[in-house]
């Protein structure tokens, strides 16, 4: 195993010293160093050994970054954290995608595992992404895949705390979070980005709003960090002009074309059996144009129905029905 992937593996033990996966990991680390490499071995019991300190207020790889004298920042006025950490046991990493766009993702994974060869050539990986995109699609979903895939812990903006009905306080918050994060390695992600970033052309925007955006635009271009940041839009028109060239990468993530609805339905329905009535094309067929979470609701929809109504084998009839009361949720 390489160095980097022993490395990242490390990242993400979590928990106590007599837990099993430690003690494993603690093996590993003998291995390591009876094959005489003492430097990674060094490395390897330093992650470790902060990652199965108990007393720390965050878990995982988080309380290594931020330690004991270091936390997520607030806002002044109601002590609200301005980011939310999303432990790696919930983080949701198994996807579904055209080749296009898994492709455009491992891209930014690989570079990232591969920063420190890259620095040999005076080369940065992708660190700023933007995801836009219709609702459902799988935009945040690719955040946390990211995340989970690097060994990165992750990190939820809470536009809630960030937003202050106080004049300049909005733009402080922002800075203090981006002051934080600037030297620690994390994925942060700021969903619905659109929600502060919007053009500064709109008319009817307050100058509080203005400074968000022009705040929003220093700490991108100036971040530098070890991480990375992502950010998700539904609204690409509405987003300021100068906001998307502060991104190394903007990636669409389109609804699922016919081939991704038949492995999404297969994969959502793999724990329950089916029937052979169900014509997998003709069904993935009228599912085009729909959401990869409204196709996942649908399935979902269809497996409950046949075993409260049926013997637990999902059927076509199951599927019409899902299909009929799910209509409503489609926006296209």
């Amino acid at each position: 195993m390489n160095q980097d992937l022993l490395v990242r593996l490390f990242r993400s033990i979590d928990g106590d010293p007599n837990d099993d996966i430690v003690k494993v990991a603690e093996t590993i680390i003998d291995d390591e160093r009876k094959k005489g490499h003492s430097k990674l071995a060094d490395r390897l019991k330093t992650i470790l050994s902060k990652n199965v300190q108990t007393s720390q207020h965050f878990r995982g790889e988080l309380k290594n970054i931020f330690g004991s004298t270091v936390s997520i920042p607030t806002d002044r006025r109601n002590n609200i954290p301005l980011a939310t950490e999303i432990f790696r046991d919930q983080l949701r990493h198994e996807m579904i995608l055209n080749d296009e766009i898994e492709k455009k993702i491992k891209r930014i994974e690989q570079e990232y595992v591969a920063r420190e060869r890259l620095a040999q050539f005076g080369l940065k990986p992708r660190h700023r992404i933007l995801f836009h995109g219709a609702p459902g699609c799988g935009k945040s979903m690719s955040a946390e895949r990211i995340a989970w895939n690097i060994g990165l812990p992750f990190l939820k903006v809470r536009f809630e705390a960030i937003i202050s009905s106080y004049l300049g306080e909005s733009a402080s918050n922002l800075k203090k979070l981006f002051e934080v994060i600037v030297t620690y390695p994390c994925v942060l992600l700021l969903d619905e980005f659109d929600f502060i970033a919007q053009s500064r052309d709109n008319k009817q925007d307050v100058g509080e709003m203005h400074r968000i955006v022009n705040i929003l635009l220093n700490v991108l271009e100036d971040y530098d960090g070890p991480g990375i940041i992502v950010a998700t839009t539904n609204l690409e028109g509405s987003i300021d002009k100068a906001l998307f060239r502060r991104f190394d990468d903007i990636i669409e993530v389109p609804k699922p074309g016919q081939a991704e609805i038949q492995r999404i339905l297969k994969t959502t329905l793999s724990s329950i059996k089916t029937d052979k009535d169900v014509d997998w094309n003709s069904l993935s067929k009228q599912m085009i144009g729909f959401s990869a979470a409204l196709i996942v609701k649908i399935a979902n929809d269809a497996a409950k129905n046949s075993v409260i109504h049926g013997n637990g084998v999902v059927s076509k009839a199951h599927f019409v029905i899902s299909l009929t009361e799910n209509q409503l949720y489609n926006k296209t």
